[in-house]
């Protein structure tokens, strides 16, 4: 073996070990990433679910932390990807989107590109507040907000029917939101004696 194969295999090797290295820190898409929670961080999250503007004193106060200590919790919880941000949440109504819609979509060819091309279009789509991939009779349901029936009209006809490989659309008119919030359910978890 002369010495330009033995290079051209360490070369190999090497750009094999390094993709090797990449693909273990890409993170697995099947499992959860999941954080190790105490009772500490769940009574922050609690109490930031219900008031995401309380002031780090307080905070600290209801949860029975030092301030400097809740601040770095809340810190570690943000870096760590559990908390995302903070909002502001609107009612939709007090601001003219009077037509919460629930829509039912079916796309044709489940090939990547179709699959793709479609969710990058709903991503754009800023009457959508969300979008779900779905088992069952449709592929995907989007949670809508529109002004009126003129709105809803406009939005199926020249925004989702012209997305390459859409098959089926289904609307269903919301009447009354009977539940909707943004709080997860954060267990109390009962100390063990």
């Amino acid at each position: 073996m002369s010495t330009q194969d033995c290079s051209s295999n360490y070369n190999r090797l090497e750009l094999r070990s390094e993709a090797q290295k990449e693909w273990s820190r890409k993170p697995e898409r099947m499992e959860p990433n999941t954080v190790s929670l105490d009772d500490i961080d769940r009574a922050i999250l609690r109490e930031l679910q219900v008031d995401g503007r309380v002031s780090n004193l307080d905070l600290a106060r209801r949860i029975g932390l030092s301030a400097p200590a809740t601040h770095a919790r809340v810190r570690r919880l943000e870096r760590d990807g559990v908390i995302r941000g903070y909002v502001g949440l609107l009612d939709r109504e007090q601001v003219g989107y009077d037509l919460l819609c629930l829509i039912s979509v079916s796309i044709q060819l489940h090939q990547y590109e179709h699959v793709e091309r479609f969710r990058a279009l709903v991503r754009e789509m800023p009457e959508v507040l969300e979008c779900h991939h779905l088992t069952g009779e449709y592929d995907y349901v989007l949670k809508v907000a529109l002004h009126n029936r003129r709105d809803l009209e406009r939005f199926v006809v020249e925004r989702l029917t012209p997305i390459p490989g859409v098959q089926r659309i289904h609307t269903s008119l919301v009447l009354s939101e009977v539940k909707s919030t943004t709080a997860l359910p954060i267990p109390y978890v009962p100390a063990i004696p």
